[in-house]
C-alpha cells in the first residue's frame, strides 16, 4: 500500500478514471466559456431570454 490506493475490486481505479474524466471535461467547459466571453460582447446587463 505504497501509493495509498484499496484494493476492492478495482473500483479505486474506476473512480480515479471517472475524477481524471470530470476533471478534464471541466477545464475544457472553462476554456470553453472563457473563450466566449472573449470573442463577444459583454452582454452582463441585459442577460438572455428578458427581451420579449
Amino acid at each position: 500500500m505504497s501509493n495509498g490506493k484499496s484494493d476492492k475490486g478495482g473500483k479505486p481505479d474506476r473512480d480515479e478514471r471517472l475524477a481524471a474524466r470530470l476533471r478534464e471535461n471541466l477545464r475544457k467547459r472553462k476554456q470553453q466559456a472563457r473563450s466566449r466571453a472573449s470573442s463577444e460582447p459583454d452582454e452582463k446587463s441585459d442577460p438572455p431570454g428578458n427581451s420579449d
